[in-house]
């Protein structure tokens, strides 16, 4: 039996999808009755308290699972270098979230070669501080060669299937046996909604992994009703 992560991309619910989630409590405990993951990206542009965390882990059912993004400062501006202060610090945030943390991901700069030294220390040091599922979404075409391939796989970290696909055409080749796929939008990155063809060909594939399918299609509303669709066609 297979086990789909189904989330989106924040816990906003907007006044059309209302409906579709419980009247009362927070934005989160509302969607968290309603779906079983949500990933973080605020944590890519700021930091959040420890405590923070530890709310957001409390405000959730105990089968629901936490996605948080790396930081920005570690995978942007310091380009996996000279990380470990860093990593350190957003450890001690996150790794509040306890059994509720499911996966840490990481997105790298379109720009941001492969270099070997500089993934294989960021990925010992991840597993150093996390006992979860680890993503890694890069957008060159070295992260996605026959070596890159070799290294994801010896360090036990999920290739991100990503649509539209960045550095390669696609389709994304897997390297775990768990899928992480996120879903930004097409043809307007971020904005477009999918239609039901493209929902139902998702489906057919979830179906056949354990995988989390995320939307991040959230900047005018379109994810919460893709994920909702998506759901639906799940459970038929």
């Amino acid at each position: 039996m297979t086990l789909t992560r189904l989330g989106c991309a924040g816990w906003s619910i907007n006044r059309e999808a209302a409906a579709s989630f419980p009247a009362h409590g927070s934005h989160l405990e509302r969607y968290a009755r309603v779906f079983n993951a949500v990933e973080i990206n605020s944590s890519f542009y700021r930091p959040h308290q420890a405590k923070t965390y530890e709310r957001w882990a409390d405000s959730v059912p105990d089968d629901f699972r936490f996605a948080v993004k790396l930081p920005r400062s570690i995978t942007h501006d310091a380009r996996l270098n000279d990380i470990d202060a860093l990593l350190g610090r957003f450890a001690g945030e996150a790794g509040t979230l306890g059994a509720k943390l499911g996966c840490i991901l990481v997105q790298l700069p379109p720009s941001l070669t492969l270099d070997a030294a500089a993934a294989q220390h960021l990925f010992e040091r991840l597993h150093i501080h996390f006992n979860c599922m680890l993503a890694c979404e890069a957008r060159h075409a070295t992260w996605f060669s026959d070596a890159a391939t070799a290294l994801l796989q010896q360090h036990r970290i999920t290739r991100v299937i990503a649509d539209p696909p960045a550095g390669q055409a696609g389709p994304h080749v897997p390297t775990t046996e768990q899928a992480y796929v996120r879903l930004h939008g097409s043809p307007k990155i971020y904005y477009s909604a999918y239609d039901e063809a493209y929902l139902q060909q998702v489906a057919q594939w979830l179906a056949a992994r354990d995988c989390w399918c995320i939307f991040d299609n959230t900047a005018a509303g379109a994810a919460i009703h893709n994920t909702l669709a998506l759901q639906t066609m799940q459970q038929r």
